[in-house]
This record gives structure tokens, C-alpha cells and sequence, in this order.
């Protein structure tokens, strides 16, 4: 049996540093800057890093170097970046034997072009499009937890998982991406009382709930209603995170980082950091009784140094923190304030 399985997208990620592509102003992007690549010209990359990304990818090896079991579960493609994906993570001491092979479509692949500290992505889809719940052997995923973060068309499983998960006693982690909560808002508004850890960002957490999260309190209470004694965390990059367990409201900023280099995979590893912590200190689902307030703020320490980390190198997985990095200094102490939930 696993501590925790997850369940989601395995890709090949290769990160371009790209200081010197010309930039414009544009007020429609989140950076406030867009690149402008003039066709038909050559431009220089400064330094190029291959590593591996994808949610599931991700969040296993938080899971495994905060020493738990964990499995792997996703499509990829039978070609040389779906047996890398599979080298690194057996590398991790993660089981990948339930990684499907495509026979037809290539691994996922992201391009990322970083600029000081930000980045455009390039995605193709590939495998991990077509992943679905033929290729999740469910009876074998025995595990006290299971992490979801279900990309493209893989969302149409989530029903089912929860389902299987709700009958065997699986405690449920959920990060939904923006494109699951504008296409299955239903189902997710439906099924959110069996999750036991919900992560959304601020836009995702207003789109699921329809307010705007200029009501903060609005939103966290209509989450509340739903999920029960479940905990919800909202991030807000390096503004930090406001975490609700259904009667009280906790708010973070974030551990300073030393250097930014890129933001790649923070919010997976803050999602599966504070998954991790709530393992590790034995709160598990709703059957087993609320988590404590002291147990929240533990784990807000200890996803929120796993997400620093990691924006501190390149690569989604390669700053995840060990339980043994977890003990330095600097991670020691997070200021984290706690009120009662109004609305």
C-alpha cells in the first residue's frame, strides 16, 4: 500500500534561458510584457536545462522526498522522453509501473522561454491528452491518499476517481487547473464535499464559486458550505496564501527566495508541500476527524518553503525539498495569522 498516489500529467519540460529576447509592453498579460519574435531571424539562447514537469510528475517527488511511498500514475509516449520521465522518477524511488504507454502520440513536451524569472510555456498535449480512466488500474492504487490534478481531457475522469476513492477510504488532494473548472464546474461544485485538500490560485477559486475574490470572505465561506471540514488553500504567487478549514482563515506571505530564477511548479509544490505535511503529522479525510489549526499552519510552513525552493532553480521538480533540507534555518519560522471566518 502507498502513503499517497498521484494522478495527472507527466511531461518532458526543456527551459530556454532567453535574456536577450526583445520585449513589448502588453496590458493583456499577467507579466505586463509580451516577447516580440521577428520572423524569418535568428535569436540566441543563453543557456538550455531539460528536466522533467507535469502535475503528477511533480507532486511525486515532493511526496517521495518527504519520504513517503508514492506512485505515479499518467500517460506518456513510447519514445525517448517518456523513458526519461520514467529513469527520473525511478531515480526518485517512485513507482512508475502504472505510467501507460502511448503507441501512437509522443510524451508531453513544454518549451519554456524564461526571462528574469518569468516565462512564456509552450505546450503540446501529446499522451497526456488522451489519458483516461482505461489507463488508471484503480483496484491497484490501494494508498491512503490520492493527489489529483487532472490536465485536458483527463478531467472527464474526475467523477470516477472520486467515487472509487470516496468507497475505499482514500483521503482526496485536489489542484484543478483553470481549463478543469471552466469545463466541469458542475461536477467539481458537486463532488467538492468528499475532498479532504482543495488548491486553487485566486482566479480559479472565483471562477469556481462565481465571486469575485475581491470578496475574499464570500468565497471562502461558499467553499466552506460545500466542503465541510475540508481545507481549502487559495495562492496568490508571491503575495502569498490564504488557507480556510470551514471556521477559521489563515493567511501567509511567503519565504523571501535568495534568487529568483523561475516560478515553474511552485504551485504544484506548494499543493503536494502541504499535502506532505498533513501526512507526515497523520491527519488523513473526513472520517477521521477535522485537521487541527496547529497541523494547518505546519503545513503552510512547509508548502510554502517547497514552493520558494523551487523558484529558485530552474525546473519544476529539481528545488523540491527533502526532510532533511526542511530542517534548515531558514525555514524555521513563517508568520501565520488565523481568524474566524466570517460569511
Amino acid at each position: 500500500m502507498f502513503d499517497v498516489v498521484t494522478i495527472g500529467s507527466v511531461t518532458r519540460d526543456a527551459f530556454f534561458d532567453v535574456p536577450s529576447f526583445p520585449t513589448i509592453a502588453d496590458k493583456k498579460t499577467p507579466s505586463g510584457k509580451a516577447f516580440l519574435l521577428p520572423l524569418g531571424d535568428k535569436l540566441d539562447v543563453e543557456n538550455v536545462f531539460f528536466t522533467i514537469g507535469g502535475n503528477a510528475a511533480n507532486a511525486s517527488v515532493t511526496f517521495a522526498r518527504q519520504g513517503l511511498r508514492a506512485a505515479c500514475v499518467g500517460r506518456r509516449g513510447s519514445d525517448l522522453s517518456g523513458e526519461a520521465i520514467v529513469r527520473r522518477l525511478t531515480k526518485e524511488k517512485i513507482e512508475t509501473k502504472f505510467l501507460s504507454a502511448d503507441k501512437q502520440l509522443p510524451t508531453s513536451y513544454s518549451v519554456l522561454l524564461v526571462q528574469d524569472g518569468e516565462r512564456t510555456i509552450l505546450n503540446y498535449h501529446g499522451a497526456s491528452n488522451h489519458f483516461g480512466i482505461r489507463e488508471v488500474p484503480l483496484p491497484k492504487l490501494k494508498s491512503a491518499w490520492w493527489y489529483l490534478s487532472l490536465a485536458g481531457e483527463s478531467s472527464r475522469m474526475f467523477p470516477t476517481l472520486v467515487a472509487w476513492a470516496v468507497k475505499n477510504d482514500i483521503a482526496l488532494a485536489f489542484n484543478p487547473s483553470g481549463y478543469h473548472v471552466a469545463r466541469h464546474r458542475a461536477d467539481i461544485l458537486r463532488l467538492i464535499k468528499h475532498i479532504s485538500f482543495l488548491v486553487l490560485n485566486e482566479e480559479e477559486a472565483a471562477q469556481l464559486v462565481g465571486i469575485p475574490f475581491s470578496r475574499p470572505h464570500e468565497v471562502f465561506a461558499a467553499l466552506a458550505r460545500r466542503m465541510g471540514e475540508g481545507v481549502v488553500a487559495v495562492t496568490n504567487g508571491n503575495k502569498g496564501v490564504t488557507v480556510c478549514d470551514g471556521g477559521r482563515v489563515y493567511t501567509a506571505g511567503i519565504f523571501k527566495e535568495k534568487r529568483l530564477v523561475d516560478r515553474t511548479g511552485a504551485g504544484d509544490a506548494f499543493g503536494s508541500g502541504f499535502v506532505a505535511a498533513l501526512i507526515r503529522q497523520g491527519a488523513r479525510n473526513k472520517t477521521t476527524g477535522a485537521v487541527t489549526p496547529q497541523q494547518i499552519k505546519e503545513a503552510i510552513r512547509i508548502a510554502s518553503a517547497n514552493a520558494t525552493s523551487v523558484v529558485e532553480r530552474y525546473g519544476a521538480t529539481e528545488g523540491l525539498l527533502t526532510r532533511q533540507a526542511l530542517k534548515h534555518g531558514r525555514w524555521k519560522n513563517l508568520a501565520v495569522r488565523a481568524s474566524r471566518l466570517r460569511g
